[in-house]
């Protein structure tokens, strides 16, 4: 098995894992605030509140020329992968 197929098959086992953890972190959340102990772990349910920027309306205030003078680039590099179509060549 290649680089490009053995990334494509640990994405898709990592996306099954993360669709596992949101079922099992909704079903404590679901549970309420508190402790809950496993045999060797434990979590903690707790509420928070957080603040955030309404970037939509920031945007709506300032300046074309004051939002370019702030905004900071970072460069690097990403991979995308995508899969081929199992279409028979006609």
């Amino acid at each position: 098995m290649n680089t490009v197929d053995k990334l494509a098959e640990i994405r898709a086992k990592i996306a099954d894992l993360k669709k596992l953890e949101t079922l099992l972190v909704d079903e404590l959340k679901q549970s309420g605030t508190g402790t809950y102990d496993g045999t060797t772990h434990y979590a903690v349910v707790s509420e928070f509140s957080r603040e955030t920027l309404d970037m939509d309306a920031v945007r709506e205030k300032l300046s074309r020329q004051f939002i370019k003078a702030h905004t900071k680039v970072t460069e690097g590099l990403q991979i995308r992968l995508y899969g081929y179509s199992r279409k028979a060549a006609a």
